[in-house]
């Protein structure tokens, strides 16, 4: 297993944000600040089965309007006590959750949510955002997870919207005609890496990049 870069939420970039990029970023998506998240787990089944990695990547938006990827926070999870853990999930994430690396950094669900919404409220705040919304690849799985993690954990309030998404799926069938993130990346004229495809930091990052290169096709409202 390669070690994993982790970023604390005090390392989150903390470049000044003037009244430009942030008047631009709060109105691109009413409000909305994006978010990249993935989720590797255990199975299908949010409230049965263990969240096993979970990883967030902001945005930024300069003056022209244009979104790039800024920063990436990704924790080992540890399975809830009596979480499932289907075999053939393993061995399509690739993740041996009793790896002694895995086992020596791996964080309880509560406080690798809590790192990762500290950070997002953090950027959130930067660009005068009221609330985050979520950036995934069928994002539906991805939020289904934190928020059953999130009630596991007793944690009372969240950044992202509870239900409301960009899927980046339906973006890369719109843009490239490629649903499959893999494909969609490649067809975006992104590099794709196969050997480090279903870690949730690399996935968040490349699903970060396709998002970037669809959303700046298109020109800010009343820009």
């Amino acid at each position: 297993m390669e070690d994993e870069i982790i970023i604390s939420p005090e390392q989150v970039n903390s470049m000044d944000v003037n009244e430009i990029q942030k008047e631009i970023a709060s109105g691109r998506f009413r409000g909305y600040y994006p978010v990249a998240v993935d989720v590797e787990t255990g199975g299908f089944n949010s409230v049965t089965d263990a969240l096993l990695e979970v990883a967030a990547t902001t945005f930024s938006i300069d003056e022209d309007g244009i979104w790039t990827m800024d920063e990436c926070l990704s924790r080992h999870v540890e399975p809830f006590e009596g979480a499932n853990m289907d075999p053939a999930a393993l061995e399509f994430t690739g993740i041996n959750p009793d790896h002694p690396f895995r086992k020596q950094i791996a964080v309880p669900e509560k406080e690798a949510l809590q790192d990762i919404f500290k950070m997002v409220r953090k950027r959130m705040k930067a660009y005068g955002c009221k609330r985050a919304i979520l950036v995934g690849h069928n994002p539906s799985f991805d939020l289904g997870f934190i928020n059953a993690a999130v009630e596991r954990s007793a944690i009372k309030r969240i950044p992202f919207h509870p239900f409301s998404t960009f899927d980046t799926a339906t973006l890369g069938g719109l843009a490239y005609g490629q649903t499959v993130l893999s494909r969609a990346v490649m067809a975006a004229g992104i590099s794709w890496d196969h050997e480090q495809a279903h870690s949730a930091r690399y996935d968040t990052e490349k699903t970060a990049e396709l998002f970037c290169n669809i959303v700046n096709q298109w020109k800010i409202p009343n820009g």
